[in-house]
């Protein structure tokens, strides 16, 4: 299928809440038309370029996503809410339109009922929630989970919404064929920031905020 694009500085997942506010023409276009056709968009991570003004190249792989709220102002511009759903590859870009689209085939998320998942699951839960109790540690702003997942699939894509890491180490996260793989990462990441900010907390180094995460996005179960 060809999707409309929207090549950005973040990493959107399966299940992961993105707001974003709409200005450029070009995007206004795009969302107009997604909201009039009932289609959904892709959010890519930019590979090279910027999020304003000339087109980027994005990474491959990325997430749909599906508006759920739009705010329109009087001159035109928009805020939006839109919920990741499904990964796709993309196969062709096109600029044949104001705005990037692309030919894309569904990346499905492999093995999140098999055993070595469930194993892997159980690796991370302690560290996400050890994660999020030390960023409130850390940040002084407090941070809670509702409730820990037990399905693999979920844990693994709240593992990536959560971990303050790079856009780059969220992409190798979303590029993962299955969820053992995702979870094997995140263990790992989880494991290095751990030790990060077990140091901020004992140096007593307060983090001056977050750039995303369970502050600054919403997991929809």
């Amino acid at each position: 299928m060809e999707l409309p694009l929207f090549p950005l500085g973040t990493v959107l997942f399966p299940g992961m809440m993105l707001p974003l506010h709409i200005f450029e023409p070009r995007y206004r276009e795009m969302i107009n038309r997604c909201v009039d056709e009932k289609l959904p968009f892709g959010v890519v991570l930019i590979q090279e370029g910027k999020e304003v003004g000339e087109t980027a190249t994005p990474h491959s792989i990325g997430t749909a996503a599906r508006i759920t709220r739009v705010d329109r102002k009087p001159d035109g511009r928009m805020d939006i809410v839109a919920v990741g759903t499904k990964r796709f590859r993309i196969n062709e870009l096109r600029h044949d339109r104001s705005y990037l689209t692309g030919v894309v085939s569904h990346y499905p998320v492999l093995n999140g009922d098999t055993r070595l998942a469930g194993e892997q699951a159980q690796r991370v839960r302690p560290k996400i929630q050890r994660y999020v109790d030390l960023m409130t540690e850390a940040t002084g702003v407090q941070l809670q989970l509702d409730q820990m997942p037990d399905d693999p699939t979920t844990l693994a894509f709240l593992t990536a919404i959560a971990l303050q890491v790079n856009p780059d180490e969220k992409q190798r996260m979303l590029n993962q064929a299955g969820i053992p793989e995702i979870l094997d990462l995140g263990n790992y990441l989880l494991g290095r920031e751990l030790q990060l900010l077990q140091y901020m907390v004992d140096s007593q180094h307060i983090l001056p905020s977050l750039t995303g995460g369970p502050t600054g996005y919403l997991f929809a179960n």
